[in-house]
């Protein structure tokens, strides 16, 4: 047996292990979070450490140079411990992907999805009301004559109060009922949750508790995850956060995971992972921000694809990757939430966005609803931009969705320097066409580790709008910022590590380009697709909704310039942010509009593109900047 040391995030981790063995295995024993989206295979070079004493038996790799590899620098998935050894998992961009940001709930920018998608639905005439509340009830008190027990007392109460035919205790409330009723003169403060002529006690609590009924909604996506606790009477917000879906270290993509799934004890494996790595610290985070205990937590609506839905439930997932691609439900939602060990009410509902198919989940369904296209006339196209990319096309007559595989490149995976949209992110770039010298703003104020999807956008549109790059994704231009490695290979860089203070420059290089513009061109040969199959083409659409995590904004015109979206006039474009989420805290808040979703669930229609005539051609066609077919993208030029 070997000493394996971890340090990371400023504290050793011990690990005993057999000589031979895989340091990235050994550290997933360890639950040190090393990221590694391409699942252990080599591909990515995402899961560096830095060899600090001891041997490990590790190749040389392109994704590690000669001078790196001199200074200790390997990747951990090629790496097999020969001795007690200690390394260092550093602060780069890849372990910046999982860090917790707790959002200010008072700024009007965290704010003003929620409400729109409230005031527009609102307007659409669904009502935004649920069973959830919070009453005060005085009881009269027992006697020699007056024998009722509490339980019949205060559901005949309620009933009175509530105008229901039936109350009834849980027994989370029944076991609270006699002590909270004599240490308060037979007043409480009761939490019901009402549903037709029955009122469900959740809680009995003493008069004076002015705590609020909260729900908590969730966006679980493959690489991030997002969160919001609710104030249920009111709908406010009060408290908001997102880390990276812990899952991350098992695969980046749907496929590795469920891979990873069915191995022996990776089920167990990936559903702790986004247990208690993702979703626990964000509920425990945000109830601290709230100032509220967990336990006051009554109701839960999640949001996420279909293998998410799975992986999270524990579920068998390989039907999920197989031909004829059939999961195990597209509507189930009859669970509590305390199931997964979430630490909420014990009795507290778990909602889910129902799923249309194997790659079109509760995400979808759930930003459809918030996009508003099927309250329209105009044609419209609704593009979820994911590790997963997911589009819905129609109007308030008809609905049609498909799912591409655009990989993780637009949540900073795949990219040597990408990380989701947290703190430290470039997220928006200009580059100067003489100069090169780029300007950027970062997430957080700080200086950059990395790039979250919106920067990549900007940078890549300004590589090629400068000529610094040709359609090829090649570097064509030289300068300080441009460079190549010992295999050719050229790179930009946006910061240099002098500049920031961490471990690494900050740059892009032909592999991420490439890989990015892959990603770019299943979202553009998607649409055509889509479009093609109705005998349409993209002047018929009046309207592109973008939504996605992956940045502040995106820049509309820079996502033209790289072929992703269809050449049409800017104005026609809106970004809604994180449309998976703000669609599920409709359905979290407002009944009717949950009986929406399903109702948009149950009506889309799903295009298979794998067996679409044309797809592979349009995809192809579509590998480049901006496009083979220049005739598509009139607008753009390269300078």
């Amino acid at each position: 047996m070997v000493s394996v040391t971890f340090h990371a995030n400023g504290a050793d981790v011990v690990i005993h292990a057999a000589e031979g063995d895989n340091l990235l295995e050994i550290a997933r024993r360890a639950n040190v979070a090393i990221d590694a989206p391409c699942s252990g295979n080599g591909a990515c070079g995402k899961c560096r450490v830095r060899l600090v004493s001891g041997e490990l038996d590790s190749p040389r790799t392109r994704h590690i140079s000669d001078s790196e590899y001199a200074e200790g620098w390997r990747l951990a998935c090629v790496s097999k411990v020969v001795s007690d050894v200690c390394v260092e998992v550093p602060d780069i961009a890849s372990a910046y992907r999982s860090h917790m940001r707790v959002a200010d709930i008072s700024s009007e920018k965290e704010l003003a999805i929620f409400n729109r998608t409230k005031e527009e639905i609102q307007a659409s005439g669904i009502e935004f009301r649920n069973g959830l509340s919070a009453l005060t009830v005085e009881l009269s008190e027992p006697t020699p004559d007056d024998t009722m027990p509490d339980n019949e007392r205060l559901a005949r109460k309620l009933c009175e109060l509530l105008g229901v035919e039936k109350a009834v205790l849980s027994y989370s409330a029944l076991k609270d009922l006699a002590r909270v009723l004599r240490e308060n003169g037979f007043r409480a403060r009761c939490v019901v949750d009402v549903a037709g002529e029955t009122a469900a006690v959740l809680d009995v609590l003493p008069p004076q508790d002015a705590a609020p009924v909260a729900g908590l909604v969730v966006d679980l996506g493959t690489t991030s995850v997002a969160a919001a606790l609710v104030d249920m009477e009111s709908g406010a917000i009060l408290a908001k956060a997102s880390t990276g879906n812990g899952q991350i270290r098992y695969g980046a993509d749907v496929i590795n995971r469920i891979i990873e799934a069915s191995r022996e004890g990776g089920a167990e494996r990936l559903q702790k992972a986004v247990i208690d790595e993702s979703l626990r610290p964000l509920i425990a985070q945000m109830c601290a921000a709230a100032k509220i205990e967990s336990r006051r937590v009554y109701r839960m609506c999640l949001a996420g694809n279909t293998t998410m839905n799975h992986l999270l439930l524990g579920l068998f997932a390989d039907p999920v990757r197989m031909e004829p691609y059939i999961p195990s439900f597209f509507l189930a939602d009859d669970f509590r939430a305390n199931e997964l060990r979430l630490g909420l009410h014990p009795e507290a509902k778990l909602i889910l966005a129902p799923n249309i198919g194997s790659y079109v989940g509760g995400d979808i369904t759930a930003g459809t609803l918030a996009s508003m296209i099927w309250n329209r006339e105009e044609l419209a196209l609704f593009i979820d931009l994911g590790t997963n990319g997911e589009l819905v096309f129609g109007n308030n007559e008809f609905l049609m969705s498909c799912a591409c595989s655009a990989g993780p490149a637009f949540e900073g995976g795949d990219i040597s320097c990408g990380m989701r949209a947290t703190d430290g992110a470039i997220d928006a770039c200009t580059i100067d066409a003489e100069t090169m010298e780029p300007s950027y703003t970062v997430i957080g104020g700080e200086s950059p580790v990395g790039i979250c999807g919106s920067g990549i956008i900007d940078i890549i549109a300004e590589l090629f709008r400068t000529g610094i790059i040709n359609g090829k994704g090649k570097f064509s231009r030289e300068g300080r910022r441009v460079r190549y490695d010992e295999n050719g290979m050229g790179s930009y860089v946006i910061a240099f590590r002098e500049e920031t203070g961490h471990v690494r420059d900050v740059e892009i290089n032909e592999v991420d380009i490439d890989a990015f513009i892959r990603a770019k061109g299943a979202i553009f040969s998607a649409t055509m697709t889509m479009l093609n199959s109705m005998g349409m083409d993209p002047s018929v659409l009046g309207h592109v909704y973008v939504a996605g995590g992956i940045g502040s904004g995106i820049n509309m015109k820079n996502a033209v310039t790289i072929g992703m979206l269809p050449d049409i006039p800017e104005e026609m474009f809106s970004y809604i942010g994180n449309s998976s989420l703000s669609g599920a805290y409709a359905m979290l808040i407002s009944d009717p509009a949950r009986e929406k979703v399903d109702e948009l669930a149950r009506s889309m229609t799903y295009l298979e593109l794998s067996t679409e005539p044309g797809y592979m051609d349009e995809f192809v066609a579509a590998c480049f900047l901006p496009h083979t077919n220049a005739s598509l993208f009139p607008s753009v030029q390269q300078g």
